[in-house]
């Protein structure tokens, strides 16, 4: 390994990447508009549902339940109707998620020890959406329940029944159950595989293209000299993306990295090397940009999104695409990140992960070395 040799290729790099403003733009301006994107639009959290409410009992109790219902940060009470199909026309054109009917002798039957009628109607379009609502409303409905029970208990002189089994929940690592906490360390998974694999994927093509490669076969430059020499400075914008993105998780979302920033930044150069790795190949493997940037999109990109476990949780998924999950890099780096973001977990915990990222990097780095051997390098 020739260090002038390396500067050189180094050099040449950076000054087409200052020609190239397209190359630049994807490099800075795209990962900052994910991760606005992402934080701001992407958010799998159910709260304030708009629901509409048919009241025919319109007494003390239904406009009791009403209320309290509205209190909560879960639903928001957007119209109260006079009929059923008034609701029912609401959830037709999706301008409501849950329509609650109370029947007219809603209070009555309360009243006399009966069992008082309460239809919901919940638009199901969005199975996941909806069973969340579903979960929502019927703990509403049991804690209401319970209140009811307490009261009559109480006018009778009776003491509070004590169930059996007192299950009582905490929540670890997301104690807010929001979403944005592990969608924001997400989202630098995806960042690295665009400045990692998408642009490395466009670096050896254009050379092809250009018909530059024949002229460095002619050169004493080695195949190793020339993959780091074309990773390096892609290297260094990976790097400064992944800390912007950081930084504006905490400044504009507010999440913070509970565990250590050195082992962060262990794995980040691991996942990077992996990506400029493959990114490499890519670009060596089809010499045409066109197609280069297409298959790195199908390859990388979207695996990264659909079979990391990043949104789509990978238990849900078929066996063979459970399967496959297992060589997708990102995978492993996103369990990284919930480990260091979220679980405050130290390297004993997350080695097999890293030690994963770390073998698929040499793997990759391995087939670039021969594939450009092979081209006579």
């Amino acid at each position: 390994m020739n260090p002038t040799r390396l500067t050189a290729i180094i050099r040449k790099e950076v000054y087409h990447l200052l020609r190239d403003y397209r190359s630049l733009y994807l490099a800075f301006a795209i990962p900052l508009l994910l991760i606005m994107l992402f934080g701001y639009a992407l958010s799998l959290d159910v709260d304030r549902v708009e629901t509409v409410v048919v009241d025919y009992d319109k007494s003390r109790l239904s406009r009791d339940f009403i209320r309290k219902l509205d209190a909560s940060s879960y639903f928001n009470i957007a119209a109260y109707l006079p009929r059923v199909q008034d609701a029912v026309g609401y959830l037709d054109r999706d301008a409501a998620k849950v329509a609650i009917v109370i029947a007219p002798d809603f209070m009555k039957n309360l009243q006399a020890e009966r069992e008082a009628q309460l239809q919901i109607l919940i638009e199901g379009s969005d199975p996941n959406f909806a069973g969340i609502i579903r979960g929502y409303l019927t703990a509403f409905t049991e804690q209401y329940n319970q209140q009811l029970l307490l009261e009559f208990l109480n006018r009778r002189g009776m003491e509070a029944i004590q169930p059996p089994v007192d299950g009582r929940i905490r929540i670890w690592f997301n104690e807010d159950l929001e979403s944005r906490n592990f969608i924001i360390p997400g989202i630098i998974a995806i960042i690295i595989m665009i400045v990692g694999a998408l642009l490395t994927s466009l670096v050896i093509a254009r050379e092809y293209e250009n018909g530059t490669m024949e002229t460095l076969k002619s050169l004493p430059v080695k195949a190793g000299e020339l993959l780091l020499g074309k990773a390096i400075p892609y290297f260094f914008i990976g790097f400064t993306d992944v800390l912007v993105a950081m930084l504006l998780g905490q400044l504009l979302f507010g999440v913070v990295m509970k565990g250590n920033f050195l082992l962060m930044m262990a794995a980040t150069a691991l996942y990077l090397c992996v990506a400029l790795a493959l990114g490499l190949l890519i670009s060596s493997a089809t010499k045409s940009q066109l197609v280069a940037n297409q298959v790195a999109i199908l390859i990388t990109y979207l695996p990264s999104v659909l079979l990391s476990n990043f949104v789509f949780p990978i238990v849900n998924m078929p066996k063979v695409l459970q399967a496959i999950t297992y060589i997708v890099p990102a995978r492993y780096y996103i369990d990284i990140l919930g480990g260091i973001y979220l679980r405050n977990t130290g390297f004993t915990y997350l080695w097999p992960s890293m030690a994963t990222l770390a073998f698929i990097a040499l793997g990759l780095a391995g087939l670039n070395y021969v594939l450009l051997k092979k081209e006579g390098l």
